[in-house]
């Protein structure tokens, strides 16, 4: 079973058995897939995270597969039903689905028609119709008072149920039936109140074929159908598969039989097969959508994850609001809450002038250059008074438009509470948009990735699925960048390779108890951080002015003798990297396999290592597009078509791509007005944080929707 199980994974990810096999076993020593993609690339073959996700993934289901299977067969050979055939049919089954049609004729079943006939003795009579020349009088033998079989009728009717449930049951008649209905059915929906007004009119006379329906469609039509808005059901051609079964069945047989076994085939495909393949394939569909969902959420969370940080500036954070007022929260360089307040420019008190002075106050006393706005509630109308805050203060302030997606969700959580014992939840909140913008990742961990509004129809889907996902784009995305180990927050720690929330809050415990951590061994004295821990989190700690100049790198300790070896052939010292860089170093190791060979290491670690110690903890955010620091503002009523503006890519869906260009609501550029290439999903172009250019083409200040192009017209 497991060579077929890596048959199976090398074939779906196009990769090589070997490479499947060593992942598996590493997998199963307890490795995490960021150290496998990081520090065993000799062993898997350079497999990247996201490979190496799917294959983990996948096996997962794969050996539930095998598991099921094992006992499915167990079941089946204590009923004594078990065949050679039937063994082997189990044994090559490929997905749960057709596992389980399999199973299904010898799954205890609860009380059915087909089980109640068979109780009062006329499974006998099923298989006499089944067979040629069957007379209708020939069911009299069959009558009996005592099992309430009262006449030829009730006896007939009782083995149609029986043949009925057995054509049910039959995992070839299903297989056929099911593709054919994926191939050729039309998902339907309908309105219940045609005249009610809802965000699902465009569904309200719907239909499309089933194999063409697009991920984003399904997710939509399934959450007007449980908001009971909708009605939906999947239509095909009866007369085809009747066809088909009665051809299987009858091989042109015209008895008195015959018209039994045709109304049974009838009963049994309305009855008992239709509603059980329409729930299939919805569910595969929607298995399939929420799928696409997902990977796109985790594309666009790695997206906002990986925006470059700016450093070096104080930043004002700005929460918006009407009643409450404008909460406020001046953060340091490091990130440090230096002041909160309150101010009330906005309706029902418009205390404007007022609140300028106050923001200009800060701005001279902490000399903040960057204003950090939620895009909540309110925002446009703050933004109003920061463009007016911006043209009076003495030096230059720019602002940022910032996601504040899940701030509201952290300012009430234990973990804030935690970290602002004093702060109202305004207060956290204002001190977390100020900071997602200083350091989107350190600051975005805190919260539940699902409640970061970079996907869609995310609380429709599968939540621990999701979750599992996100959360493993986000441990990806940590351990890509690395973290300080002295300044590294609990929340940042626990995504760390093989660090628990437990072990987090330790490390930062010992450090409050002990100091900054000045060797990366120093991990080892920590409570419950054992050598298997080490082996996995050593080589994402980075420490900045420690013992080893190593250490502040990514190069994982176990490596440390080989660059040890490497610099001493090389007649370089160690120590000359605490003020410099090895630049250049990559042109002195001449014969890169002879180097890896004598050093005792794979020639990809080599490679590795020589480009850390030419680039020390480099910041792979650094390559990200930068956000656009604005000082001005525009109105919906200033965007005219034909107008050119540059924005910033805020969510990417299925259909089109929203981009902030600088007015209260995102414009939407449709799939099609991206490029002018066929696309199949935007992601083939553009992500989360890009900047780009666009063209206004319409605005509908009433609906306030704002369509865009990115294929410019000049």
């Amino acid at each position: 079973m497991a060579a077929n199980i890596s048959q199976i994974l090398a074939d779906e990810l196009g990769i090589k058995v070997s490479q499947v096999d060593a992942t598996i076993q590493l997998i199963d020593e307890g490795n995490t897939i960021p150290f496998i993609a990081r520090y065993r690339k000799e062993v898997t073959g350079s497999l990247n995270d996201e490979i190496l996700r799917k294959l983990d993934e996948r096996l997962t289901y794969l050996r539930n597969l095998e598991a099921r299977k094992e006992q499915i067969i167990a079941s089946i050979d204590e009923q004594g039903k078990l065949t050679d055939k039937l063994r082997a049919d189990i044994e090559n089954a490929t997905t749960l689905v057709s596992l389980e049609d399999l199973y299904l004729p010898y799954r205890p079943k609860r009380r059915t028609r087909a089980t109640i006939a068979k109780e009062k003795g006329l499974e006998p009579l099923a298989e006499s119709i089944l067979k040629n020349s069957f007379k209708n009088e020939d069911a009299d033998a069959f009558i009996n008072i005592e099992k309430e079989v009262f006449s030829r009728e009730e006896a007939i009717n009782g083995a149609s149920d029986i043949i009925a449930e057995n054509i049910s049951d039959n995992a070839d008649f299903r297989a056929y039936i099911r593709k054919f209905t994926y191939n050729n059915g039309i998902l339907n929906s309908n309105a219940k109140d045609e005249d009610a007004e809802s965000v699902y009119e465009m569904y309200y006379n719907f239909e499309e074929p089933v194999k063409r329906i697009a991920g984003h469609r399904v997710l939509a039509i399934n959450r007007g159908e449980k908001e009971k808005v909708l009605s939906v059901k999947i239509t095909v051609d009866e007369i085809s598969i009747l066809t088909h079964l009665e051809k299987m069945l009858l091989k042109n047989r015209e008895d008195e039989g015959a018209i039994i076994i045709r109304n049974a085939i009838a009963d049994s495909y309305k009855r008992l097969i239709a509603p059980a393949i329409e729930r299939d394939i919805r569910n595969e569909l929607t298995e399939k959508a929420e799928d696409g969902a997902i990977t796109v959420f985790g594309k666009n969370l790695h997206q906002l994850l990986m925006q470059p940080p700016i450093a070096g500036q104080v930043v004002l954070g700005w929460d918006p609001a009407f009643r409450t007022g404008c909460k406020l929260a001046v953060v340091d360089a490091t990130g440090k809450v230096l002041y909160t307040t309150v101010i009330y420019p906005t309706a029902p008190q418009n205390k404007v002038e007022e609140s300028k002075k106050v923001v200009l106050q800060l701005i001279d006393k902490y000399n903040i250059t960057l204003i950090s706005l939620g895009n909540g509630t309110a925002s446009r109308e703050s933004e109003m008074v920061i463009v007016d805050i911006i043209k009076e203060a003495k030096h230059k302030v720019s602002y940022v438009i910032v996601n504040e997606a899940g701030a509201s969700v952290y300012s009430a959580s234990k973990l804030a509470t935690e970290e602002f014992p004093n702060f109202d939840v305004g207060q956290r909140s204002s001190a977390s948009i100020a900071r997602r913008l200083q350091d989107p990742l350190a600051e975005l961990v805190k919260i539940d990735p699902q409640s970061i509004g970079v996907g869609q129809y995310q609380h429709d889907m599968n939540q621990k699925k999701l979750s599992e996902a996100l959360t493993g784009v986000v441990e990806d995305c940590v351990n890509k960048v690395g973290v300080d180990l002295n300044t590294a927050s609990a929340s940042l720690l626990e995504y760390i390779s093989g660090i628990s929330k437990a072990i987090a809050k330790n490390i930062v415990k010992y450090r409050e108890e002990n100091g900054r951590f000045t060797n990366r061994n120093q991990l080892l004295k920590v409570d419950k951080l054992g050598p298997k821990a080490f082996l996995q989190c050593a080589g994402f700690m980075r420490i900045s002015g420690g013992d080893n100049p190593l250490d502040a790198t990514s190069v994982h300790p176990e490596s440390y003798g080989a660059v040890s070896m490497l610099l001493d052939k090389l007649k370089l010292d160690i120590n000359s990297m605490k003020n410099s860089r090895f630049t250049g170093i990559s042109l002195m190791v001449n014969d890169y396999a002879k180097t890896a060979e004598e050093l005792g290491i794979g020639e990809i670690t080599l490679k590795d290592i020589v480009s850390e110690l030419e680039k020390p903890a480099r910041d792979p955010r650094d390559e990200m597009p930068k956000p656009i620091l604005k000082t001005d503002v525009l109105e919906m009523s200033d965007l005219t078509p034909g107008m050119i503006l540059k924005g910033t890519v805020r969510n990417v869906i299925d259909f089109g791509v929203f981009v902030d260009i600088g007015v209260h609501q995102d414009g939407l550029v449709h799939i099609s007005q991206i490029t002018d290439r066929y696309i199949k999903h935007p992601l083939d172009v553009v992500s989360v944080g890009d900047v780009v250019d666009v063209q206004v083409m319409s605005v509908d200040t009433a609906k306030k929707r704002i369509q865009l192009t990115m294929r410019i017209q000049k």
